[in-house]
């Protein structure tokens, strides 16, 4: 064995070890809690249950509080999915202008793409704004506000890799007869796939994560988050850890679910768009 390749081996090796204690441990820690009894999950130790009442702690923490974990996934799935699918529409739309189109507005309208990456969002104007809408604690409104905050950052994803592809196609569409709607939906969109895909993942976990923007924007029972019930139910249930810990065994799956039927797509997605962008 070479150098070259001793030194690649060594490497896989420490990021094997390290993606173990990162990701692994911690969900084998939670696994093992959510098997417990109360008693023995509130002492924390990282250790075999003596007791396994896995399906008793599932079936309670499904039906704790009226289901709430059972609302929290589902509305945290809808606002994921209607958040990143504005996000994309929108930021690809908006970033085919701007790197195709010269106009006066154009260092105007990046001045304000940037500000919103730096500028923090208004709390009250914003709840302000969604009530005046009649969309103050609900689940459209809260879509609108995640579509806005991530705007910015997907508008400069997309601005960038359409600079990349080349203005003939644009052109060689035109001279058959595409109009602007049938060139960007049938001949650009196509060509953003690997920075959709990108979009796609970092939004959606975000959006999915998000803690604070439902606190301040989504008020009532109804329309909590998988954060959120997290939250209210580690204030409720102090005496049963175990249930706390399968309520997050519950919440990490919907994820780990999407990467694991999607790993290809979402790896293949995001080394393109790397490369391209």
């Amino acid at each position: 064995m070479n150098r070259r390749r001793l030194r690649a081996w060594i490497v896989g090796v420490i990021a094997i070890l390290v993606s173990v204690v990162v990701f692994l441990v911690p969900f084998a820690f939670v696994l093992l809690q959510a098997a417990k009894t109360p008693a023995e999950a509130s002492n924390f130790a990282f250790s075999w249950p003596t007791r396994w009442v896995f399906f008793q702690n599932l079936r309670d923490t499904l039906t704790s509080n009226d289901g709430v974990i059972w609302r929290a996934i589902i509305n945290s799935a809808v606002l994921t999915v209607g958040s990143v699918t504005l996000m994309v529409i929108i930021s690809a739309m908006a970033g085919y202008v701007l790197a195709r189109k010269k106009s006066k507005w154009g260092p105007v309208v990046n001045f304000f793409v940037l500000a919103g990456l730096i500028v923090p969002p208004a709390v009250v104007p914003t709840i302000w704004v969604l009530q005046g809408l009649k969309l103050f604690g609900t689940i459209p409104g809260m879509i609108l506000v995640e579509t806005t905050l991530g705007l910015s950052f997907c508008i400069l994803l997309f601005r960038v890799f359409v600079r990349t592809i080349p203005r003939e196609l644009d052109e060689a569409a035109v001279l058959d007869g595409a109009g602007p709607v049938r060139l960007f939906f049938q001949v650009v969109l196509p060509l953003l796939r690997p920075v959709i895909v990108t979009v796609i993942v970092v939004q959606a976990v975000f959006v999915f994560n998000d803690f604070a923007g439902p606190l301040y924007f989504l008020p009532g029972d109804q329309n909590v988050t998988v954060q959120l019930a997290l939250y209210t139910f580690s204030g409720q249930n102090l005496s049963f850890y175990n249930q706390l810990f399968m309520a997050i065994f519950l919440v990490t799956i919907p994820p780990l679910v999407a990467y694991i039927f999607f790993n290809r797509q979402i790896v293949s997605g995001m080394t393109s768009g790397a490369i391209k962008g």
